[in-house]
């Protein structure tokens, strides 16, 4: 017998019982299976992961019409999945992307492409970033069919490449969202984005992402005759390029809050400092005198909500070690506020720099995208839920600093919601980073919560 929802939070206490049920290990099998098909840009396959996580929808009962395989370039695929429900309501979308960020094996501490369960984590490239949610979404899409659901709505999973790469033609969701609108098309999405933040191993917030900032790179570039090393010219062009980066990081983009960054700041600083908190206030007030706002801005992670922000880097220069270079550039990389015009990102770049050997150029393109609404029923399944499973814990509205698929979801009219369930503890998770890993314990957790969640966001029966 299946152990109800509110039950099954019992068996989460200890690891040893995960592999107990055959849920579970199914979904251990998933994890394992997904997170060893290497899918990096350099020397992976996202249509072989997707190929191999289509068979587990195959073999598990789906109808094939119901299952596709969709490849836009060799070693480029999307799996595009459908639960059928009754239709009385327009669909629900669950996307996570199946491409990882590059790995070398010589920099870590034990092989990226081998899922490692050591000391109560799960270690591997992709453990976290995105691998996670999407077996987690695989997984309870099988279980809710061997159930029998008969959900108000149907179900789509959407498994994509290229997200971890800024400018990809074959980035999956806006390929699917420009070529095969019909297969994801939904009432709203659910992805990644939103994760929860433990301190000391405990739970203290749980994320929901409603927006992010819009990703937006500058190429600096000084041209320079150059000439002989034993006869200097401070005026060279690697001199000139660093001037103009000294000036970029001094500059400040005004701050200001919008609806989601003024809830989330308006919760997580209630436990900061009063001079924080003080800061704030004044901030929310109107008052965004650098001055004033100076403890808000010390912090990167306040700072980024509050602001766009540009930082280097990228630096290339020289030709020759004993000759001046001729050309030296760099890559100045921009987050911007969802609202926030590029063009007057580039003249505030060539302001602040004010020098007209520096040519600034923008480069790829700029993904507009509103924030997601704060639906009350998306919102209030995950409140509920989540005090089920994490008493005591927030909620929070969040603005990510990086982006995810859910720019182009957003862009084309589909509300998107981050939400993973996941908790890691901050400066830990190893995400684009060495060592990857995520908590047994949390990833199981986010695993029911991830299934109740749907349920109820479908309004399953059974």
């Amino acid at each position: 017998m299946r152990a109800s929802p509110l039950c099954f939070a019992g068996l989460l206490t200890a690891t040893a019982a995960f592999a107990q049920s055959p849920d579970d290990a199914r979904f251990r099998s998933i994890y394992k299976e997904l997170v060893e098909i290497n899918t990096t840009e350099s020397a992976g396959d996202t249509l072989i992961a997707a190929n191999a996580m289509a068979k587990r929808l195959l073999d598990a009962g789906f109808p094939a019409a119901d299952v596709q395989v969709i490849s836009t370039a060799p070693r480029k695929g999307n799996l595009v999945a459908r639960l059928r429900g009754t239709g009385a309501k327009k669909p629900m979308l669950l996307t996570a992307h199946l491409d990882v960020v590059e790995a070398k094996r010589e920099d870590w501490d034990f092989d990226p492409f081998v899922l490692q369960e050591t000391d109560g984590y799960f270690r591997a490239r992709g453990s976290i970033d995105d691998k996670a949610e999407a077996s987690i979404f695989l997984s309870n899409l099988i279980r809710l069919h061997d159930e029998g659901a008969k959900p108000e709505r149907d179900i789509i999973l959407a498994l994509t490449t290229d997200e971890e790469l800024a400018d990809s033609p074959h980035d999956g969701t806006r390929v699917l969202l420009e070529q095969h609108r019909d297969l994801i098309d939904a009432e709203f999405a659910i992805n990644e984005g939103g994760g929860g933040t433990l301190r000391e191993g405990k739970p203290i917030s749980s994320n929901i992402q409603l927006s992010e900032k819009v990703y937006r790179s500058f190429r600096l570039e000084v041209k320079d005759p150059g000439g002989h090393s034993a006869l200097p010219r401070r005026d060279n062009a690697i001199t000139k390029l660093a001037e103009a980066l000294v000036r970029v990081a001094d500059y400040e983009f005004p701050a200001r809050l919008n609806t989601v960054t003024g809830a989330y700041l308006q919760i997580v600083t209630r436990l900061d400092t009063p001079e924080v908190k003080a800061a704030f206030a004044a901030l929310q007030a109107g008052d965004n005198r650098p001055d004033v706002i100076a403890p808000l801005s010390k912090k990167p992670g306040y700072n980024a909500q509050i602001r766009t922000t540009c930082v280097a880097t990228m630096l290339e220069a020289g030709h020759a070690e004993n000759a001046m270079a001729q050309t030296a550039r760099a890559i100045v990389n921009c987050r911007l506020l969802p609202d926030e015009n590029p063009a007057n990102v580039e003249r505030a770049l060539n302001e602040a720099i004010h020098d007209p050997r520096v040519a600034v150029a923008p480069l790829g393109t700029v993904v507009d995208s509103p924030a997601s609404p704060m639906s009350p029923e998306v919102l209030r399944a995950v409140e509920e839920i989540s005090a089920d499973i994490w008493p005591g814990v927030p909620v929070i509205p969040t603005q990510s600093g990086g982006y995810t698929d859910s720019r182009w979801l957003r862009k084309y009219g589909v509300p998107a919601y981050g939400v993973s369930g996941i908790f890691s503890e901050e400066g830990k998770s190893g995400v684009h980073g060495l060592n990857e890993q995520v908590g047994v314990k949390q990833l199981f957790d986010a695993k029911e919560f991830l299934y109740r969640l749907v349920s109820r966001l479908s309004v399953t029966q059974r």
